[in-house]
């Protein structure tokens, strides 16, 4: 008996494979109307040397690299996306477990006392009674997929696997990216405390120097007040920036999966090094390796996939079921030849109310694949933006920071001179406070756009999917 079944199991099954799955193929949509030939700002060609997966190793800073490395190890929002993607590959493998029949072994032991008093349509002289019962049997059920349900439903898990795992990707992108934001902007923070505490321990002796020239009645005595407000204001100045320091540095300790009481980073200015160059001639189907749009296409596959399960419902569940074993009122007895029990056969299920319901939830279907499209074309036009807005801000950027040095570099000639004609008496005190401020803020301002040039690449190689 269980030969037999096998045998007429393998026969369906091999039709069933052979049968057609109703429901569209899947295409994918033409994005050719949104996608540029070319970026704008392309002056390169990329470079065949270039690191593809750990990509913060172009910035040649080991403690970025110690940082991403913790992260990678520690993030907690990274193992919750790790795990989404082992929940989609499980639910996969639920959906393909259909193709298989549903095999169970049972087995049962029964012991029930009979009525002498059964209610019968005719007398009959039944003595009460006690009955044993034992049974064992195995027992198959197979619904043959004439019309590809369970393979678009495979086809739709499947491809929801593959799109929590491009997220996994994209998280992992994320997280590596806001690592090394958050780091540019914690060195900038530093440049900005070593430029104050410069500042500051001038106009210390500044104001030591106008305490004895005003002692002596060599100046008037709102100099030596100003000296003073200077003094206090770039404290204040100091004490604003190192707040935002240990904010970046608390946030840095959130993405390492650290606590923020105990994780301490060194200061170390970024310095006026210029960030690694990025190739920008790349094509514009580079965007096709960024995971979030890989997801958003992988959702276009699985609800074009529903399509086809829904469909399926429309036409008729055939099912075999089979079962065989033995059954007996004495254990000694049951597995002897004249103690086998079998039964098969086929059975056939029709819709013949319900079909407004199937009607409608096709068409719900087929409204949540022209939402994935449109999500898909918006997630594809996010991509492209993130790349030109980038590459805009790589050019003016560097611009800036051309400009910025050369300010800086001016201001603080134009202090030295200022400060010497104050020595000799011929310029006013308030014009050398005003040189000052001014090659403060150049310099301050230095130290931010050179963040932000890092920053900016970060963002580029991020909109590039992590490479090029």
């Amino acid at each position: 008996m269980p030969t037999m079944l096998h045998r007429h199991a393998l026969c369906l099954t091999t039709l069933a494979l052979a049968s057609c799955a109703v429901g569209p193929n899947y295409k994918k949509p033409d994005t050719a109307d949104i996608t540029p030939a070319k970026w704008r700002w392309q002056p390169a060609a990329p470079s065949d040397d270039t690191p593809r997966g750990e990509w913060w190793k172009v910035f040649r800073d080991s403690e970025l690299n110690r940082l991403e490395s913790l992260a990678l190890a520690a993030s907690p929002s990274l193992r919750a996306a790790l795990a989404r993607v082992d929940q989609a590959r499980a639910s996969a493998r639920i959906s393909a477990a259909n193709w298989a029949p549903d095999v169970r072994l049972n087995g049962d032991a029964q012991r029930e006392q009979i009525s002498g008093n059964l209610p019968t349509p005719i007398p009959v002289n039944i003595p009460r009674a006690r009955v044993n019962s034992f049974g064992t049997s195995l027992d198959l059920s197979y619904e043959i997929d004439f019309w590809g349900k369970v393979r678009r439903e495979v086809e739709s898990a499947r491809a929801s696997a593959d799109a929590a795992g491009a997220r996994y990707h994209s998280a992992l992108l994320t997280l590596t990216g806001d690592v090394a934001s958050q780091y540019f902007l914690l060195r900038s923070y530093d440049a900005e405390v070593s430029a104050l505490r410069r500042t500051i321990d001038l106009r210390e002796k500044w104001r030591n120097l106008l305490h004895e020239k005003l002692q002596a009645g060599a100046i008037p005595e709102t100099d030596f007040a100003r000296a003073q407000t200077e003094v206090a204001t770039a404290r204040a100045d100091l004490a604003d920036v190192k707040r935002l320091r240990q904010e970046a540095s608390d946030t840095l300790a959130q993405l390492c999966g650290q606590p923020a009481s105990t994780f301490r980073l060194s200061e170390r200015p970024i310095g006026a090094k210029a960030p690694p160059t990025i190739p920008a001639g790349i094509p514009a189907s580079m965007l096709e390796r960024r995971p979030d749009v890989a997801a958003a296409e992988r959702d276009v596959v699985a609800r074009n996939a529903d399509i086809g399960a829904a469909k399926a419902a429309y036409f008729p569940a055939v099912r075999l079921t089979g079962s065989g074993g033995f059954l007996s009122n004495d254990v000694d007895t049951l597995l002897s030849a004249d103690s086998k029990v079998w039964s098969i056969g086929p059975s056939i299920s029709v819709p013949v109310t319900g079909w407004a319901v199937i009607h409608y939830n096709v068409n719900r279907k087929k409204a949540a694949r022209e939402e994935a499209i449109a999500t898909f074309r918006e997630t594809t036009l996010r991509a492209i933006n993130d790349v030109e807005t980038s590459l805009t801000q790589i050019r003016y950027r560097a611009e800036q920071a051309s400009a910025v040095g050369e300010a800086l570099t001016a201001s603080t000639k134009a202090t030295d001179l200022i400060r010497a004609a104050y020595e000799r008496g011929t310029l006013s005190y308030l014009e050398l406070l005003d040189a000052e401020r001014t090659r403060l803020q150049a310099e301050l301002q230095t130290a931010r756009i050179a963040a932000q040039r890092h920053l900016a690449t970060v963002r580029l190689i991020k909109a590039l999917g992590g490479g090029w």
